[in-house]
C-alpha cells in the first residue's frame, strides 16, 4: 500500500485475520493488528471491526484516551491500544501516529471490501452541538473538516490535533471523510460529537450487506 509522506519511517507490522462464510463468501471476522515503533512513538493496536464496543486503551493523553474510548464504544469496534511517545515534547507525534495506525487497521481489516456497505453517514446531537459525518471507503484519501472550533485547549489537549488525527486516519484508511460541525458550542461537546459521529458513520459503512456478493463498485475494485 502506498504510504503518505506524513507516515514517518519506523518499524511497522500488521496482521490481518479473515474468516470466510462458505455460503456468502463474506468476511465475517475482520481484524487487524498494527505494531509501530519509531524514535518518537511506540504503538500496539488491535482492531475488530465486527466487535461489540469492548476496549482497552492506554495513552498518556487523558482527554484523547477518552475520545478513543467513545470511538470504540459507540462504533461497536473492539479496540485495544497501548501507546507511548515523546509527549514531553508535544502530543502531536503520538496523536498523529495513533491516527495512522488506526486508519491502517481499518484498511487492513476490511480487505477488498467485498459485501461491504461502503458508505455511511450520521448526524449526532450532543446538547447544543450538532455534527454531521459522512464516509466513503473509496480507496482515495480525502478529508473535509468544517468547524468553527479548530483551536484552543480542553485542559491540556490542543484542539488543533483533532484535525491532525483525522487527516492521518484518512490517509492510511484510504477513505473519503466529511466532518461538518453544524452547530457549535462547548468545546468538549464539539470534539466529542465529532468522534462519535465519525465512528457511527464508520459502523454503517463497514457493515456487511447480504444482498451484496461482490465489491461495492462498478469498477470491480476499491
Amino acid at each position: 500500500m502506498a504510504r503518505s509522506s506524513r507516515f514517518r519511517r519506523g518499524e511497522h507490522q500488521r496482521e490481518t485475520s479473515w474468516r470466510q462464510d462458505p455460503l456468502y463468501d463474506f468476511m465475517l471476522k475482520r481484524t487487524a493488528k498494527i505494531n509501530r515503533k519509531t524514535k518518537e512513538t511506540d504503538i500496539v493496536l488491535t482492531l475488530n471491526v465486527d466487535g461489540t464496543g469492548k476496549y482497552s486503551i492506554k495513552t498518556p493523553i487523558p482527554f484523547f484516551t477518552h475520545m478513543l474510548e467513545a470511538f470504540a464504544r459507540h462504533g461497536l469496534f473492539d479496540l485495544n491500544l497501548k501507546a507511548t511517545g515523546d509527549t514531553h515534547v508535544d502530543d502531536h507525534h503520538l496523536v498523529e501516529d495513533i491516527g495512522l495506525c488506526l486508519g491502517e487497521a481499518f484498511s487492513s481489516a476490511v480487505g477488498n471490501k467485498k459485501g461491504m456497505t461502503r458508505y455511511g453517514h450520521f448526524v449526532l446531537p450532543m446538547d447544543e452541538v450538532l455534527t454531521l459525518a459522512a464516509v466513503d471507503f473509496a480507496g482515495r484519501p480525502c478529508l473535509v473538516y468544517d468547524s468553527k472550533v479548530k483551536v484552543g485547549k480542553i485542559k491540556n489537549f490542543d484542539i488543533e490535533l483533532v484535525v491532525e488525527f483525522f487527516q492521518a486516519f484518512v490517509n492510511t484508511a484510504q477513505i473519503n471523510l466529511h466532518i461538518h460541525v453544524l452547530k457549535v458550542g462547548n468545546k468538549h461537546h464539539v470534539v466529542e460529537s465529532v468522534f462519535k459521529a465519525v465512528t457511527r458513520a464508520l459502523d454503517m459503512a463497514t457493515k456487511i450487506d447480504p444482498r451484496h456478493k461482490s465489491i461495492p463498485s462498478t469498477k470491480g475494485s476499491l
